[in-house]
């Protein structure tokens, strides 16, 4: 009985512990879209801003615009909306050389 009890505990553990690691996982998605940096009611594709390089970089995060004007109003007081939505900024990947 003895052994049996420590078996079925070493699998609530393993089965616990399981649990937790597919938990964290699904946390680290990044988002697919965000709200506008500074017209915080539109939403933005993430992909399709890239894209368009409708995005700025400031002080290690990158914010994303819904529309031309953003940008414009963005570079001109960045402090004003650091605490919008953001990402932290992607690191640039080499460029492999031929």
């Amino acid at each position: 009985m003895n052994k049996f009890m420590s078996l079925a505990l070493i699998a609530v553990t393993a089965v616990s512990f399981a649990g937790a690691q597919t938990a964290k996982k699904s946390t680290d998605k990044k988002p697919v879209a965000m709200t506008c940096a500074v017209q915080t009611a539109n939403k933005v594709d993430i992909a399709k801003a890239t894209a368009s390089h409708m995005y700025a970089d400031y002080k290690g995060n990158r914010y994303f615009f819904c529309c031309g004007g953003c940008p414009e109003a963005f570079k001109k007081d960045p402090a004003k909306y650091a605490k919008s939505a953001h990402i932290p900024t992607p690191k640039a990947t080499p460029v492999k050389k031929k």
